[in-house]
């Protein structure tokens, strides 16, 4: 085996991990919003969304690692890189929209 073949298996090893972060991170809190349902919380709505949220971004996290993992190290051509910067330029507008949704403010705004 290759490098080219040991960095492409690593990139699909970091999307899967990201969906699996996301899955597990959703199947997470819908446990955690049907325990709090079953003792009678009100605030379950917002307690499911945070904690969605914090998954997906940290599923987008992964996922961009092995998008820039498997361009740049496997076919660095600037027809893939400049793919790479359109996915990469959404899935970070994406996260600072959930960073949003989440905190209730941008990321730089910490108080």
């Amino acid at each position: 085996m290759d490098f080219q073949h040991v960095v492409q298996w690593v990139g699909v090893a970091l999307e899967g991990a990201g969906v699996a972060v996301i899955f597990l991170g959703a199947l997470a809190a819908a446990v955690a919003a049907i325990v709090a349902l079953g003792r009678g919380r009100t605030d379950v709505y917002t307690g499911f969304r945070r904690r969605l949220g914090r998954s997906i971004l940290l599923g987008l996290e992964f996922l961009v690692a092995g998008d820039i993992t498997r361009t740049v190290a496997v076919s660095p051509t600037y027809a893939s890189l400049g793919l790479l910067a359109i996915v990469v330029a959404i899935r970070t507008f994406l996260s600072f929209s959930l960073e949003m949704e989440i905190s209730g403010r941008w990321p730089w705004q910490r108080g």
